[in-house]
């Protein structure tokens, strides 16, 4: 029996490294390795924290508009009167919204967004449709984003147009680069940008309003490109408004991005987030606000060819010229920025599921700039290929999109108002730990359920409209989609919890019973100095030892028998006899055949030697015939594959 509560039996010794990763190619391409006590350096404050986490909210203003547009289109010109009420619904929306999860981030500091807020209140099955939801919106994010950048690039310059996916990945990988290179790095290299934009696309909205109140010379857009109706002709129904105010809201897209990197900010973190997402907010919604006007006012066309901002730009600059060129460039910039919001909630997004064990373990794991570099580089991935599946077709894409988003929002807020209500359970000076927060009695929790109970109702029946009316147009991809996902983190939850239970070591009270007999079988090609030396190793293990030589040369099976005769210590050689040139398939029908006649408690093991070069080019001329082997029999019990390297090409003479 095992003496769990006898200590003396096992020692525990700490032992710290000097040990310093070596400048590699790889290095030089995303920084030193960090260290895990580089952590707390490495997080951001709410100028950067802006720069990461907002730009795709904020980039949304670059395409809210024209989606909006290409839904009236359907009844005409006269249906764009209808843009700026529209958005102000929109906005009103955000506002709500933003409320709600300002409060999400003062409950739940150490982030989690969606997913961490229904796993505490709502249970395992709606905590993992947030998951899936969010996920699949991140990964949507990156492909609209660089898709919408792109189309302001070939909107400049349409030349470009047809190699717009080609651009399209290449952006997306220089996306990946930088963020492998860390959260901090990636936000103090695009916090600039965001900024320019920001102040660019505030003084294109200033300078058209001055126009249009101050001096009257603001006019409309000179040679439109041609109305494009994707939808068919119909007249100005409730439908079609309730259609196009689904389009529009893919500008609340982000707005959760921070709340789910909480973690990523400088203490106090709770604050510094929360102020970030009210300037966010605030943002967006003026400059939202600002665009629709104006687009309506300048009978600005939405159109594949040319955007609504290129229109717009053009229109308030009087042409193509400088501030023209440095709007559309800033717009692009942002636009392909935004995928860096996914870049960085994505991963950490990931590691949290696959942390509970709903998604493979190897996501949780920190790379040498201390980000989840698995979680990126999946992201990329998958991001790149439905660019090119969709050919970066922003209105395309636009209908998988925001559906995700919605129904995150929903699980969230409820997940939050039925957090309140707990809380209001609970007495004055009480607390009750849960996984993700601690609950304290709170006054104005009747407010805060209020308020969290009226946004989950909202986006829910936004998400509702917009599951309908662009159910047609792909959305039904995503419905189908997102429970596909529940299903794949379900089976991954159970092979996990399946093995653990195997492992585990509960109730373990005895040890197995002893090996009674130890067979080694040793395959053999040839005799020579790595044949000896995997014999010598063989003997250490077991003294019932068989050689075994598949042969397939009749002359070269003789040598075979001479040298063994010389050099193989009286350990028996069983000569396998392969009419059909094969190697490994007689291999293994002897060790199958072995196996059946073993007895209980007998392993047995295979000892093969491997041939080891210190030259990579010459390392392919060898067969690895231990890889083989355990490929094959890696899933049998009680057989043992031991490769015995023998090298080659060795610094210290050896041949």
């Amino acid at each position: 029996m095992i003496k769990y509560e006898d200590n003396s039996q096992t020692a525990v010794i700490e032992r710290a490294t000097d040990y310093q990763p070596p400048r590699t190619l790889r290095s030089w391409f995303i920084g030193r390795p960090l260290s895990t006590a580089d952590a707390p350096h490495q997080t951001i404050g709410k100028s950067v924290g802006l720069a990461v986490f907002a730009s795709d909210a904020l980039s949304s203003t670059a395409y809210a508009t024209q989606e909006i547009l290409v839904i009236l289109a359907a009844a005409g010109t006269i249906a764009f009167g209808y843009v700026f009420p529209i958005a102000m619904a929109i906005v009103i929306l955000l506002g709500i919204v933003t409320i709600s999860y300002e409060q999400t981030i003062h409950a739940y500091p150490d982030g989690g967004g969606a997913y961490i807020v229904a796993r505490d209140n709502l249970g395992k099955l709606p905590a993992l449709v947030a998951g899936a939801a969010l996920l699949t919106d991140y990964i949507l994010t990156v492909s609209v984003s660089i898709a919408a950048g792109v189309a302001q690039i070939t909107s400049a310059f349409p030349f470009l147009y047809d190699y717009r996916v080609v651009l399209s990945v290449i952006f997306i990988l220089f996306i990946m680069l930088m963020n492998l290179r860390g959260v901090k790095e990636s936000g103090t290299a695009f916090a600039i940008p965001t900024y320019f934009f920001v102040a660019l696309m505030f003084i294109a909205v200033g300078t058209g309003l001055f126009r249009l109140f101050v001096t009257g010379t603001l006019g409309t857009v000179v040679d439109p490109p041609e109305l494009e109706i994707l939808h068919g002709i119909s007249a100005i129904t409730p439908f079609l408004i309730l259609h196009a105010f689904a389009s529009g809201t893919t500008a609340l897209t982000g707005v959760e991005a921070i709340s789910n990197g909480i973690t990523a900010f400088k203490e106090p973190r709770s604050k510094n987030a929360g102020i970030t997402l009210i300037w966010m907010s605030l943002i967006l919604g003026s400059l939202f606000l600002g665009i629709s006007y104006l687009a309506k006012e300048i009978s600005a066309v939405p159109s594949e060819s040319e955007t609504v901002i290129s229109q717009l730009a053009r229109t308030v600059f009087a042409g193509r010229g400088t501030f023209y060129l440095m709007l559309i460039g800033a717009t692009t910039t942002i636009l392909i920025m935004a995928a860096n919001t996914a870049f960085a909630d994505f991963p950490r997004l990931s590691a949290l599921v696959a942390n509970d064990g709903f998604l493979p373990r190897q996501l949780t794991f920190r790379g040498s700039r201390l980000v989840y570099s698995r979680g990126i580089v999946v992201l990329a991935v998958i991001a790149s290929l439905i660019l090119v599946i969709f050919q970066a077709s922003v209105t395309r894409l636009i209908p998988l999109y925001a559906i995700g988003v919605f129904l995150s929002f929903t699980l969230s807020q409820a997940g939050m108002a039925l957090r309140w209500h707990k809380i209001g359970k609970l007495k004055p000076g009480e607390e009750k730990v849960e996984r993700g927060s601690t609950l304290h009695f709170v006054k104005d929790w009747r407010l805060k359920m209020f308020i969290n109970g009226f946004g989950a109702l909202c986006t829910a029946v936004v998400m509702m409209v917009f599951a309908v009316t662009k159910f047609l147009d792909g959305a039904w991809v995503v419905l189908i989609l997102i429970p596909a996902l529940v299903m794949v983190f379900w089976f991954i939850y159970q092979h996990y919890r399946n093995l653990a239970k195997t492992l585990s070591l509960e109730n373990f009270g005895v040890i197995p019973p002893q090996v009674t007999r130890h067979r080694v079988i040793m395959p053999v090609s040839g005799v020579h100095q790595g044949t000896l030396a995997a014999l010598r190793y063989a003997r250490i293990l077991s003294d019932d030892i068989t050689a075994v030589h598949v042969t397939i040369e009749p002359a070269e099976a003789d040598k075979v028998r001479q040298k063994w005769k010389k050099w193989g210590e009286g350990v028996r050689l069983v000569m396998l006899d392969s009419p059909y040139r094969l190697f490994i398939e007689p291999l293994l029908a002897y060790i199958a055949d072995i196996a059946q006649q073993r007895q209980p408690g007998e392993t047995i093991t295979i000892v093969v030697p491997k041939f080891v070069s210190n030259n990579s080019v010459s390392g392919v001329l060898h067969t690895n015939t231990a890889d083989l082997l355990r490929t094959h029999l890696m899933n049998q019990r009680g057989i043992i594959i031991t490769s015995v390297p023998y090298h080659v090409d060795g610094e210290d003479g050896n041949p």
